[in-house]
């Protein structure tokens, strides 16, 4: 299924499942109430069979598919990215790197969905983007075991973690991580793709599918990668998570940036930091695309 957020002419939000060239409602709001129902997902999949009332695209407005989600960690799990970003400083890679799936919290209050404008960051002239992917949590759990954790996977979808450099390199020097460098915009969508859509592009185990990651700018492609090149899976990074801490219906995942996913890896030379007016197309094999311009 494909798992949507979406709202009427009429201003009102629907949860539904996007099949062919329509949406389907849902009974529910968004899609964390349906996460928030223990019976939600099958109740989703009922409709499938008995459709209720469906909306072509044209005649409504995606949302961020969790418009408002309890909270959002972005990861740091792709050693392609981590190695060309630290190169590119003239350090090398941290071996602590390798023990645990290190993450941090961004704003959960920021959050734009597919064609949604996005404001450039007052005070900045670096802006960049993230090309990463997300999974999202699908019933609550704490110190879960990393051999259950992909039970917990809702879904997953595209994931854009904007980001100030110049803001941020002010932040880092303060050693307290991503401050206002991260807190203005995360981008999320276009739906929830649930995991047996993808099954399939399953690579090896452990969560791990093959599917190209690519980024362009007003069309031009600039940056490509794949899903199944993430060196800490979706189950490790579910497992250190919890860790202490209750995971929530609807909690956001990010894998950190894809290898080649941002500017800062592969230098304003290939491309100038992001400026207002220019459309971002993030683009994941088996999920669709996430779209949004800069204002």
């Amino acid at each position: 299924m494909k798992l949507v957020t979406f709202r009427t002419s009429d201003h009102v939000t629907h949860a539904g499942i996007a099949r062919d060239e329509h949406i389907i409602a849902l009974g529910c709001p968004t899609v964390l109430e349906l996460l928030r129902d223990p019976e939600g997902l099958t109740k989703a999949q009922r409709a499938l069979e008995v459709p209720g009332k469906a909306y072509a695209f044209h005649e409504i407005t995606l949302l961020s598919p969790i418009p408002e989600p309890p909270s959002v960690r972005d990861f740091y799990a792709f050693e392609q990215h981590v190695k060309a970003a630290r190169a590119k400083r003239g350090v090398g890679m941290i071996p602590e790197w390798y023990e645990i799936p290190i993450f941090y919290f961004t704003n959960n209050s920021e959050i734009y969905g597919h064609n949604q404008d996005v404001p450039y960051p007052v005070g900045s002239n670096e802006l960049d983007i993230e090309l990463e992917i997300a999974c999202v949590i699908g019933r609550e759990g704490k110190d879960i075991p990393v051999e259950e954790a992909a039970t917990y996977i809702a879904g997953y979808t595209i994931m854009n973690d904007w980001s100030a450099r110049d803001l941020q390199r002010k932040d880092m020097v303060l050693n307290l991580g991503p401050g206002k460098g991260k807190d203005f915009a995360t981008s999320l969508g276009p739906w929830i793709v649930t995991p047996d859509e993808l099954a399939s592009r399953r690579s090896g185990a452990s969560e791990r599918y093959d599917m190209t990651m690519l980024a362009r700018v007003d069309g031009k492609e600039i940056s490509r990668g794949n899903f199944k090149d993430i060196y800490y899976s979706f189950p490790q990074m579910i497992a250190w998570a919890s860790r202490n801490a209750r995971l929530r219906a609807g909690d956001i995942l990010g894998s950190g940036t894809v290898g080649t996913g941002c500017l800062l890896e592969i230098g304003t030379e290939v491309h100038p930091w992001f400026q207002r007016g220019e459309v971002i197309e993030l683009e994941i094999d088996g999920i669709g695309v996430l779209r949004n311009r800069i204002v």
